[in-house]
């Protein structure tokens, strides 16, 4: 509350950036992925803007704040969610849509019975049998089911709206960093430019010079180096440049580490122009490693795409869905990673309200969308969408609050499981309405006719109640997928999961997560999540 507009802040390393402002000393790496998503941190200079609420990596750098309160970029995040939220129209059940004529129906047949046999009892058993009980079981009994059987797998849905809206989907929207990927830097390639060094070699001399060094894509070269079992030697007369690289000396000489500007500026000849762009067409970043006056390398980290996503893909495909990649990151490194696990249309550069854009548009051409994603910058668009996904172990607080469903292990291969499992409950809850209305049909025309009386008529309408019952439990052990696993339950000693929903409730103990929350009209306004394990427990609390 105390900065105002002008003012000048030191923002030291591994410090959050409090106002949106610029930098007017010195230099560093930022992350900005709770901003744009981007999974690489961003060498910022003298003269570069910075956002409120992304990470200061590596230098101290002093800044000018510009803006402040509900004009700072983060704040202006956090109304788009808001008005998402707020412009979020309710979703009508299948069963409320027969409902709002059934009970004028019953009324008018049982009067009708009435007055033409001149026999009240025959009114009466019209009214027994007419009684909606078993088309009130249909949805809830079969949305529990479903419920209870993705939370066996490791799969939190939040309302029962969600998993029906799910199965008429026909278009689903991913966002990368941490969704399609981990969203952790490794390193990916390691070129010698000298035929008497190995990749060993150039790692072992690189790794050295970076193991004093905070920055991401350092920490990464080094654990890469631990994995190979390197012996990595402390560097001698170790520098840090922010933004720019390292320098240090070792037994194999002096050697310099960072990006071409930086080498170039201590008169490096920094010829390896067909490297560097390979790499950046693939959406890696690129450390120039030079030892003696002399290039030696290239090392080349990038994001690491989880195992699952191109086949996770190839079934949607099948399913007949269309798939969509929306990503702050650069256009060349959307359409690389895009390209690795088949995804043909890709739109990079994106900020929050630029995704939460294409989202409208395409809902505005007809589509039905599911979000999936896992940043706060992803929040917006999960609140637009038809139906939204987060990743529930790294996905931000505040994109697992604005999704309907979190996956809990961010295993991204159940979402054609999810999409089965949604289907299949749309096909048990018209198949529950079927059986209701079809036997309340045939106990209407007996009723008229006198062969039930009303105990009769209360025998078969309890019948016809059982059988949606048992038909809508058939969903909870039904297999839908061999590659999807229940979650791993072995470390853990109890979970529940307990669910309201406009008079619905259900539960599940097979999970890793105690749920308790409560569901209005308005979306999510308490969720109370326990976990249990055998040497462990811990609680959060989300609310809206």
């Amino acid at each position: 509350d105390e900065i105002k507009i002008g003012d000048i802040l030191r923002i030291l390393p591994g410090e959050s950036v409090p106002v949106d402002g610029e930098i007017i000393q010195g230099s560093s790496s930022l992350d900005q992925s709770i901003m744009t998503g981007e999974s690489l941190p961003i060498d910022k200079e003298i003269g570069d803007e910075v956002f409120c609420g992304t990470m200061n990596l590596y230098g101290a750098i002093d800044i000018k704040a510009t803006s402040l309160g509900e004009n700072s970029s983060l704040q202006k995040l956090i109304d788009l969610v808001k008005a998402a939220d707020e412009k979020q129209a309710p979703t009508q059940r299948i069963a409320d849509k027969w409902a709002t004529w059934l009970v004028p129906v019953a009324l008018f047949i049982a009067i009708a019975a009435w007055l033409f046999t001149g026999n009240i009892e025959r009114g009466v058993t019209v009214l027994v049998v007419f009684c909606p009980c078993a088309l009130i079981l249909a949805t809830p009994t079969a949305i529990m089911a479903a419920i209870g059987q993705a939370t066996k797998y490791g799969v939190l849905i939040k309302s029962g709206e969600a998993l029906e809206t799910l199965g008429g989907l026909n278009t689903l929207v991913f966002d990368k960093t941490g969704t399609l990927t981990y969203g952790n830097l490794a390193v990916s390639d390691i070129i010698s430019l000298k035929d008497d060094l190995d990749e060993m070699d150039v790692l072992k001399i690189v790794a050295s010079c970076e193991k004093l060094s905070e920055h991401p894509l350092a920490k990464a070269i080094v654990e890469k180096a631990k994995e190979a079992e390197i012996d990595i030697e402390d560097p001698l007369d170790f520098k840090m440049y922010p933004g720019k690289g390292v320098s240090c000396k070792n037994s194999f000489g002096h050697v310099y580490a960072g990006n071409s500007k930086f080498l170039s500026e201590n008169n490096l000849d920094v010829n390896v122009d067909s490297q560097l762009n390979q790499l950046k067409h693939e959406g890696k970043a690129s450390i120039i490693i030079a030892l003696n006056g002399e290039i030696i390398g290239l090392i080349g980290l990038s994001d690491v795409i989880r195992e699952d996503s191109k086949d996770m893909i190839q079934d949607l495909h099948d399913l007949g869905t269309e798939t969509i990649l929306l990503t702050g990151d650069n256009t060349e490194t959307a359409n690389y990673f895009a390209s690795q696990v088949g995804i043909g249309k890709v739109y990079g550069n994106l900020l929050p309200q630029e995704k939460l854009a294409w989202i409208e548009k395409l809902k505005s051409e007809g589509k039905k969308v599911c979000m999936i994603g896992d940043g706060v910058n992803d929040a917006p668009a999960l609140k637009t969408a038809d139906v939204s996904v987060a990743m529930g172990s790294v996905g931000s607080d505040v994109a697992i609050e604005a999704a309907d469903i979190a996956l809990l292990g961010d295993d991204i291969g159940k979402i054609p499981y999810l999409k089965k499992l949604s289907n299949s409950t749309l096909f048990t809850i018209k198949a529950n309405i079927i059986i209701s209305m079809t036997i309340n049909a045939v106990a209407i025309v007996c009723s008229v006719l006198g062969l039930l009386n009303p105990v009769t008529g209360a025998i078969v309408h309890n019948a016809g109640s059982c059988l949606v019952v048992l038909n809508a439990a058939l969903l909870y052990d039904r297999k839908f997928d061999d590659s999807i696993k229940k979650i791993d339950t072995e470390n853990v000693e109890h979970s529940h999961y307990h669910f309201h929903n406009d008079g619905e409730h259900s539960h599940s103990h097979d999970g890793i997560k105690i749920i308790d929350e409560i569901k209005t009209d308005n979306g999510i306004k308490h969720m109370h999540i326990h976990k249990h394990a055998l040497n462990r427990q811990s609680c959060e609390t989300y609310h809206n």
